[in-house]
């Protein structure tokens, strides 16, 4: 990936957020009210339901975990949750916000291509708004791999590199000034990743992928005229996503997400 490429994202803006992660005048408001209304019960039901885990005693890593938005939701489920992330004071808003609601979770300073535990701790890794902040996020997959117990789940959200994208992420939230409400150079629209290269990556270090799931087809005038008045400030991120009410559904030319199992070791043979 060239200079440039590098040079279009602007990683730092997640230090800038502080206590605004927990917000509802800041851009990480829409992870809550928009982002976790789509993917969290997606998440909770393919735990507790299709792989029938008991969260209680279970131990779960959030790599990339911010100011702790979804680190909280698996808390609030029984795991016991790590949560790993580079910016000191987004984990510090984190470690602030889980304390008010009396939640214990161990949030620890690390990057998500060298994670700081040994081999096949968790049970669950997930890893959401992430992958394409990193412009190796390869090695973040390896390192998820390393730190995963045979036969389990790692969970992951992320945005696929089409047209589409580029339109409504791209030109719509960030660039064009009729619509902009993103920060500038939040997304690099080179840095999404397609699901197929990320399929790749899962085979490459030990994960089978299992399932993908995307978005239903939204209204686009609706979608436009939700971004027009987030942006004049007349509505708040909860409006927002009730306006836009992203739905779990089929359509991967934007977000989508999905999970994967590591392959548990064969036991050893008996001679």
């Amino acid at each position: 990936m060239d200079s440039m490429t590098r040079a279009a994202i602007d990683n730092d803006v997640f230090d800038h957020l502080s206590d605004g992660w927990w917000s509802d005048h800041t851009f990480a408001g829409l992870l809550k009210h928009v982002t976790n209304p789509w993917r969290v019960p997606y998440f909770k039901r393919t735990l507790t339901q299709g792989l029938a885990i008991d969260p209680e005693g279970k131990k779960a890593l959030d790599v990339g975990c911010g100011g702790g938005i979804l680190a909280e939701e698996f808390a609030t489920m029984g795991f016991h949750v790590m949560g790993v992330d580079p910016s000191c004071t987004s984990l510090e808003a984190a470690r602030e916000h889980a304390a008010q609601g009396d939640l214990k979770i161990d949030y620890r300073t690390g990057y998500g291509d060298k994670l700081p535990f040994e081999n096949e701790t968790f049970e669950v890794v997930f890893c959401c708004d992430v992958l394409e902040h990193i412009h190796g996020w390869d090695n973040v997959i390896g390192e998820v791999a390393r730190v995963l117990k045979g036969g389990g789940a790692f969970f992951y959200d992320t945005i696929n590199r089409t047209p589409f994208s580029k339109i409504t992420l791209i030109k719509l939230a960030q660039e064009w000034k009729f619509t902009r409400f993103l920060p500038p150079n939040l997304h690099a629209w080179e840095m999404f990743i397609r699901p197929e290269e990320l399929m790749a990556s899962f085979e490459r270090h030990g994960l089978q992928h299992k399932e993908i799931k995307g978005t239903k087809p939204a209204n686009a005038l609706r979608i436009i005229m939700a971004m027009r008045q987030y942006k004049k400030g007349k509505i708040s991120p909860a409006e927002f996503g009730q306006r836009t009410h992203a739905q779990e559904g089929p359509n991967t030319e934007g977000f989508y997400m999905g999970y994967a199992i590591k392959a548990s070791c064969p036991d050893p043979l008996v001679l």
